[in-house]
């Protein structure tokens, strides 16, 4: 064999040979790469991998799509508790309670957060899902063969936020509003101070007109804010002293023998018909137009000390059931500091 062609094929092997070695090489300096962003978030249902920063979040719920707006992360979809709009978000602020002025792009409606769109979250490509237990747990095999997901426990927004914080890398934010949030709390206890003093027992509850009334002063913002503001929740009989507190309806006709509440807080709801809610902005008055009505016509109501002295309070309960962390634990409290604070 020629000597020339013998060094020409030894030349092309050992250059085909750096070329697969500098291939490889990039290949697992890139795997590398790629695994050193990728971390493995706990939740409720077990943990996830989520890697780099998602871009492509599906939020089913406003109760996760809270703390991502409070860490400045959008959204590209989002599925409301209740259908108060049907089509796609392209002007969050007049569609969408509370959060629509935090929100500065169009979002895909992936329709109700306990049955969401399936089909339009596939369409829209997420490389995020976020969904509390009591509403997609049973969806969340389903779920996570599209995206990432994560599943929440509704009622712990600190430890949501923080999860939320680790799967969007916004650690450090986390950490700064929740400070932010608890000196909030602090600062109002005291301004709140006199008001307990005077009149430190809290009826709280639950109300659609009065067909509906609902005692729940275990868990939840509803009631942990009134409380870590230093007042005293009052509870009605319980059938089973030994039972902790829990969602307990009650009648009209127990009220009297609830008397012992200087004060009483009404979280009006009005979920029914949403397509009758013709304009965002006056949300809130249709959540408790049918309560304030029924309580200002009802007779057992009215007879009530805290109806006679002025200091029974109207809140939509959505704020507070919905949102359950930093947004809306600023809102409710500057709702109750509205409230309360001037009827000293």
């Amino acid at each position: 064999m020629n000597i020339f062609k013998v060094n020409n094929f030894f030349g092309f092997f050992m250059v085909a040979l750096a070329i697969t070695s500098c291939v490889q090489k990039i290949e697992q300096t890139s795997s590398l790469k790629q695994e050193s962003n990728c971390r493995q978030v706990q939740h409720q249902m077990g943990e996830a991998k989520i890697c780099d920063e998602p871009k492509r979040i599906v939020a089913l719920g406003p109760n996760v799509l809270e703390p991502l707006l409070a860490l400045q992360v959008q959204a590209i979809a989002f599925a409301d508790h209740i259908g108060f709009y049907t089509k796609d978000y392209t002007n969050p602020l007049e569609q969408i309670p509370y959060l629509g002025k935090y929100i500065n792009e169009s979002m895909t409606n992936v329709g109700i957060a306990y049955t969401p769109n399936i089909e339009q979250i596939l369409k829209v490509k997420p490389d995020l899902i976020l969904g509390v237990e009591i509403n997609n747990a049973s969806q969340y095999e389903m779920l996570s063969k599209i995206a990432p997901t994560l599943i929440l426990d509704w009622d712990k927004p600190m430890e949501n936020m923080k999860t939320i914080a680790q799967a969007v890398n916004r650690e450090t934010q986390a950490e700064e509003l929740l400070q932010t949030t608890q000196a909030q709390i602090a600062k109002a206890k005291t301004e709140f101070a006199p008001v307990v003093k005077k009149h430190p027992k809290v009826l709280l509850l639950y109300a659609k007109g009065l067909q509906e009334l609902i005692s729940d002063n275990s868990r939840g913002l509803c009631s942990s804010l009134v409380k870590d503001l230093g007042f005293q929740l009052v509870s009605p009989p319980k059938s089973n002293p030994s039972q902790p507190d829990t969602r307990t309806p009650i009648s009209l006709e127990i009220l009297p023998q609830l008397e012992k509440a200087d004060s009483i807080i009404l979280l009006g709801y009005n979920f029914s018909q949403p397509e009758t809610l013709k304009d965002i902005d006056n949300f809130a008055q249709h959540q408790l137009t049918e309560t304030q009505q029924a309580w200002a016509k009802n007779e057992i109501a009215q007879s009530l000390e805290a109806s006679k002295e002025g200091r029974v309070y109207y809140i939509p309960a959505y704020m507070c059931l919905g949102l359950t962390g930093a947004i809306g634990t600023e809102l409710y409290l500057n709702e109750l500091k509205t409230q309360l604070l001037p009827k000293l």
